[in-house]
């Protein structure tokens, strides 16, 4: 059997993680830390006569649903850790580890196992947690490897996938099975789930001045035990399905930035069919429901438009939006009075984001999303079972061509239940949810490169999947010192409004930049408040905008801030950003002279720093000669010189080390 879905929790001792705490003690305020188990993972167990019999080597993967604050290298692991099951001989029979670099950061020891046969639940209790040895080399504390700093936890629902028959110690039979119960997903409650994404393109035609409008085929599987509500319009109890592009480019590997590129409007789903490809094994319940375990196709041409509708009218999270209309004048869907462009309601993206000539190694990747009500109401009659945050998918694509009309091709699988940000190379990922029992989810990604000597780049990715009161800030400490160049914002463009879109005076959400703020202790960026202009280009759901630049300063592991447009206090995000200079033993000096060479003495030396507020002084010796000690590295300092008898022209510095000719010349 393996994991169908599972809940993983690590209840952790931060002091004690962090080495603040005192180690020889058990007791001590513990932090839970919550994962989703990737769906169907290959956490393999054998159960014999309905009886728990043995682990097999093998691994689940954690899909982190909160963040804290976590010692920086199991932090930058935090999106990638996974749950083994070790081989047999092995010191511990349970790890947890970073899929991908291979780093062990927790044994696992004393655990117990449970088995449910009538329901098929698995669960791991009471799982001491030790700091490995290369986690405690790590922290700086190697003497702390097998400290325990927390307790693990694992409730699991499990799916057959191989059945085989003994008689007398010999195999007589071995099936793989096909469930044909009336429900055959394994994820309580409705789930509807993007299990591929196909055939994006160009339709003829798709031009209109810079931009082009595209599409890309959805298939849809519902993962859960009951059937999933279908209703075509004027009923709004079906899915609606937006489309989006990204870009991932820059720097010396192509994968300094991830990029929305372009958005769509919605498909509004109508008439679920009984396909199998998910192979989950479809009950065959079709039309206003589509099945548990059953698929429905939509090509690329069916969510082509230009009869698309508005997302502005939906609730992401609750899945709400108007109902009511005649064809043709639905309520969500109306086009009446409208006219199309080429591109009206399609992907809409610039023609110089696709271009491989103006991007050239950049890769690219299409997403797409199933907002659905009916799942918000079953979680609302079921707490805990919620699957609204499940519903997105993305695909890699190639792309051809240096000017329209451009073509594209499948470059990977379609990566199920995960957005398209997940493909950001390197980056750092952390989930958001401002408010659990009331609005979505999203995701914070940052990423910080060295492209030259003294010099980082800051790249910031905020991504709203579904929450619906929208992001309209987002404020980045900087440490004392940090100087910052090539600030910069980025973001999709956005559809012109239409008659009934569902903005305020059908005009459409704004495009304009957001500001850019900077001051000594923070980088902030922020669009329109709600009170100022409801249609202000906040960062709505399904919809990911970028900020950056570059600094002085290596990184530090901070709290940035999240402000919300429509209602909510801010939150707070850990990411990284520039960190403090340090004061260091370093002086700056220089002579202060006349045109001919000679010194000037008691002239009046100002150092100011432009950022930091320091200001201080110093007065020529007889020679001309002045030096200031201890000033602060990583810092643009402003240098006059006051002299009854003679001007000076005032120089600013950039200070990373010792300086000794900063000179000045008497002015005529």
């Amino acid at each position: 059997m393996i994991v169908a879905n599972a809940g993983v929790t690590m209840d952790l001792n931060l002091s004690r993680l962090n080495g603040t705490g005192s180690v020889g003690k058990e007791s001590g305020r513990s932090t839970a830390l919550r994962f989703d188990a990737e769906r169907d993972s290959f956490f393999t167990i054998i159960v014999s006569n309905n009886q728990l019999r043995s682990l097999l080597p093998s691994s689940m993967a954690l899909i982190p649903q909160n963040s804290t604050m976590l010692p920086a290298k199991l932090n930058g692991s935090s999106g990638q850790l996974v749950l083994e099951s070790m081989p047999f001989g092995e010191h511990y029979s349970l790890v947890v580890r970073d899929a991908k670099t291979g780093f062990i950061f927790f044994n696992i020891e004393g655990h117990l196992f449970d088995y449910e046969s009538s329901r098929q639940t698995f669960g791991i209790q009471m799982g001491r947690m030790l700091l490995s040895n290369e986690f405690a080399a790590e922290l700086g504390r190697p003497n702390e490897a097998g400290t325990i700093v927390g307790q693990l936890s694992v409730a699991a629902t499990m799916r057959t996938i191989e059945v085989t028959q003994m008689v007398d110690g010999e195999v007589t039979r071995t099936d793989m099975p096909v469930n044909t119960t009336a429900n055959v997903g394994s994820v309580p409650g409705p789930d509807v789930v993007v299990g591929d994404l196909s055939g994006l393109y160009q339709p003829s035609g798709t031009v209109n001045g810079t931009q082009v409008g595209l599409a890309v085929g959805t298939d849809s599987c519902n993962f859960g035990t009951v059937d999933l509500n279908w209703f075509a319009l004027p009923s709004n109890d079906h899915p609606a399905i937006p489309q989006n592009m990204y870009r991932m480019s820059g720097g010396a590997t192509n994968d300094e930035r991830f990029e929305q590129i372009g958005q769509s409007h919605v498909k509004h789903a109508f008439t679920a069919l009984t396909n199998n490809l998910c192979n989950l094994g479809c009950n065959g319940v079709g039309g206003t429901r589509l099945g548990s375990g059953c698929s429905d196709p939509y090509s690329a041409s069916l969510n082509d438009g230009p009869d698309l509708g508005s997302r502005a009218w939906i609730n992401p999270f609750t899945g709400a939006f108007p109902s009511g209309g005649s064809p043709g004048q639905y309520a969500a869907n109306n086009h009446t009075g409208h006219s199309h462009v080429q591109s009206s309601h399609r992907i809409l993206t610039e023609i110089s984001d696709l271009s491989t000539s103006l991007n050239p190694g950049a890769t690219y990747y299409s997403e797409a999303q199933y907002i659905t009500p009916h799942e918000y109401t079953w979680c609302q009659q079921n707490p805990g079972q919620c699957n609204m945050y499940n519903n997105v998918s993305y695909r890699k694509y190639n792309v051809t061509g240096t000017g329209s009309p451009f073509s594209f091709s499948p470059a990977a699988p379609t990566q199920r239940a995960k957005a398209a940000i997940s493909a950001w190379t390197g980056a750092t990922l952390v989930e958001i949810k401002p408010d659990p029992a009331g609005d979505g989810i999203g995701t914070v990604g940052y990423k910080v490169t060295n492209p030259s000597p003294g010099v980082w780049h800051y790249e910031y990715a905020v991504y709203n999947q579904n929450i619906d009161r929208a992001i309209q800030s987002f404020s980045v400490p900087l440490g004392s010192g940090a100087a910052l160049s090539n600030i910069g914002f980025h973001a999709p463009p956005q559809h012109p409004g239409w008659a009934a879109d569902g903005t305020v005076g059908n005009t459409g959400y704004s495009s304009a930049p957001w500001a850019q703020t900077q001051s000594a202790a923070a980088m902030t960026w922020n669009s329109e408040t709600f009170a100022q202009n409801q249609n202000a280009n906040a960062i709505r759901w399904g919809t990911m905008y970028n900020f950056r630049f570059d600094s002085n300063r290596p990184p530090q592991t901070v709290n940035a801030t999240i402000g919300f447009f429509k209602t909510g206090a801010p939150i707070t995000v850990q990411v990284q950003a520039p960190s403090s200079a340090a004061a260091v033993n370093v002086s700056v000096g220089g002579r202060v002279t006349r045109a001919d060479g000679t010194g000037i003495g008691n002239a009046l030396v100002s150092l100011a720093g432009t950022g930091i507020g320091e200001r201080r002084a110093a007065i020529t010796n007889p020679f001309g000669f002045y030096r200031f000690d201890d000033v602060l590295t990583g810092e643009t300092y402003n240098i006059t010189v006051i002299s009854r008898l003679y001007t000076f022209t005032p120089q600013t510095v950039q200070v990373n080390s010792a300086m000794s000719n900063v000179d000045f010349v008497a002015q005529p």
